[in-house]
């Protein structure tokens, strides 16, 4: 699309020049796709240019549109008031048709950290894990196709009293027992202990409730509570039995994370721990004293003032020298720029979190630290259930996600079935093709949504092969990929452009001539959802030109040949988006 739009702009400002003596400016002639319910297939703005040159909107689209009909470059124009819609002809047209599959590139690359996932190691993961493991993998391709050096990082949240919980519940209940023993897949067998403490504590809090306490108080001075405490001062001592416990039940949750991981495909470039990173922020705090960027209150805990930044009086360490989670952030971002010398650092971590990362933007300006304005937080919204209600993992009733992985695996094994479709296939591929179909539609559920939007989830929808969902993109592949492979279509070295070109080709290759676009936006925005949004748009589209136009019982070779060469055009972007957002193309549906 970009040579068609250079062609138009190098021509207005050419109209520009002769007819006003002045030259438009290239970033003010803004053309868009015309809007549906309008004739014309792309749209200029004339309101900005007629105030430039002191003439009537209408007027000076009536006259950029002759112009523009004289040079041989559109076939005719409209004007809606101060808009020009352009009609191509067939030479621009060709012209546009044989720079489809380029991609633009930033003119400003930079070296990105990408953080995502960021477990903690009490439990196993859960549908906002999910969401996020998505949501990093797909935003980190899509900044890479775009010109950027991406380095995907994870942090595992390994340390403090959350963790000691499913230790002191082990202690408590495990008897022993182990992930082998069991049965049990590691990072469950040490997230039941979580929620058997949960359950422990309300026993012991209700019984103290019962005694005239308050509820604040009685879960405080629950005895398995306290025990709790004294466990994580253990650790923090170095005790250790407490350690080797630590490490055990640590080693069991990193055994099972790996297998969703792989079963997910995502990966990461390297893994950092926060029990290796939370002392060295005390370094960043005697820095801040000296400086006088924090202060000490009266019980000795060092702060920063932020209330003339509309935030609070952050803590940065406690009065007894502890550490909290702004002073780990604090530590592991230096970390990470001795690593990489990073120009951007992005944090994909829910928007839960979105004061704690404005705090961070700050407290590292204040220092002024080399990455201080590196900082990006990617937040997203929440995973619910279908009526919008929260999953809870304290009361274990969180949507755990090698659940839901295995129940969407299974939907879409189960539809594929009732399609009657399967019916040639092996046992071993309708497996791998339910996965392949399973965990599409789980990924592009999770991605066709803008990141601040909260999404309701339900499996069986996502995976509707006639719905707004991956498995309908993943099918228009295929049938692209059957119908070349039954006429032994050959890729031309040049596209030729019959004169005839029907209405639904002209959209297809619109949606097409679109893709660089979307990957612009989806780059700049840190947004999957704008190629997710354009793979659907354009699998609609193909399916129109498909129904509507004769492919292979075409006569005319031309005609024929044109027709293929949009279906490959089709083929290869749409695998190169669903490769975006980290989708499987099947052989065959």
């Amino acid at each position: 699309m970009q040579a068609v739009i250079d062609l138009l702009r190098d021509a207005i400002i050419d109209f520009s020049t002769k007819t006003y003596q002045t030259a438009f400016e290239r970033a003010s002639l803004v053309l868009e796709r015309t809007k549906k319910e309008h004739q014309g297939d792309l749209t200029l703005l004339v309101f900005p240019l007629a105030k430039k040159v002191g003439q009537n909107p209408e007027a000076l689209c009536q006259e950029i549109g002759n112009f523009l009909l004289n040079k041989n470059i559109i076939s005719e124009f409209n004007v809606i008031k101060g808009f020009l819609n352009l009609s191509l002809n067939s030479e621009t047209w060709t012209l546009l048709a044989n720079h489809i599959i380029e991609t633009p590139k930033t003119s400003n690359p930079e070296k990105i950290v990408l953080e995502y996932c960021g477990p903690n190691t009490n439990k196993p993961l859960h549908i906002g894990h999910i969401r996020n493991l998505f949501l990093g993998f797909s935003t980190a391709r899509i900044l890479s196709m775009y010109g950027h050096d991406v380095h995907k990082v994870n942090i595992y949240n390994d340390r403090g009293i959350a963790i000691c919980k499913s230790m002191m519940g082990y202690q408590l209940f495990g008897n022993g027992t182990t992930p082998e023993s069991t049965g049990i897949k590691p990072d469950h067998f040490v997230g039941n202990f979580y929620v058997k403490y949960a359950q422990a504590l309300k026993t012991e809090t209700e019984a103290l409730i019962e005694k005239g306490m308050s509820p604040k108080e009685a879960e405080k001075n629950a005895p398995i509570a306290i025990a709790n405490e004294e466990m994580l001062r253990k650790w923090e001592a170095g005790d250790e039995e407490t350690v080797s416990l630590w490490n055990q039940m640590n080693g069991w949750v990193y055994e099972g994370l790996k297998k969703t991981y792989e079963v997910l495909q995502v990966d990461f470039e390297k893994e950092y721990y926060e029990s290796k990173e939370y002392l060295k922020g005390k370094e960043i705090v005697s820095e801040g004293l000296a400086k006088g960027v924090f202060k000490t209150d009266e019980s000795g805990a060092a702060y920063i003032d932020l209330t003339e930044k509309g935030l609070d009086k952050k803590i940065v360490q406690r009065g007894d020298g502890t550490s909290i989670y702004i002073t780990q952030d604090l530590a592991l971002i230096r970390e990470r720029y001795r690593d990489y010398k990073m120009d951007r650092m992005i944090y994909v971590v829910a928007d839960e979190q979105n004061y704690h990362f404005k705090v961070l933007n700050e407290i590292c300006q204040a220092l002024q630290m080399d990455f201080s304005k590196s900082i990006y937080h990617l937040s997203y919204g929440m995973v619910t259930s279908k009526d919008g209600s929260k999953f809870k993992s304290r009361e274990g009733t969180a949507a755990d996600a090698d659940d839901i992985i295995a129940d969407i695996i299974e939907e879409a094994k189960n539809q594929t079935l009732e399609t009657g479709k399967a019916n040639h296939f092996s046992a071993a591929y309708l497996e791998d093709l339910s996965r392949i179909i399973g965990l599409g539609a789980l990924r592009f559920s999770m991605l066709k949504v803008n990141p601040k939007k909260n999404i309701p989830f339900d499996a069986k929808e996502n995976v509707d092969l006639n719905g707004d969902t991956a498995p309908f993109i993943q099918y228009s592949y295929v049938r692209t990929k059957a119908l070349l492979n039954k006429a032994n279509f050959e890729v031309p070295k040049t596209i030729a452009l019959t004169n005839n070109i029907e209405e639904t080709e002209k959209e297809l290759l619109l949606q097409l001539a679109f893709f660089g676009k979307a990957i612009e936006q989806a780059a700049l925005n840190y947004d999957p959802s704008e190629i997710a949004q354009y793979a659907l748009g354009l699998a609609k589209a193909f399916n129109r030109f498909y129904h509507h136009c004769g492919i292979l019982n075409i006569e005319d070779a031309a005609t024929k040949n044109q027709r293929l060469t949009l279906t490959w055009f089709t083929n290869i972007i749409l695998e190169k988006s669903l490769w975006l957002l980290g989708i499987e193309a099947p052989e065959k549906m």
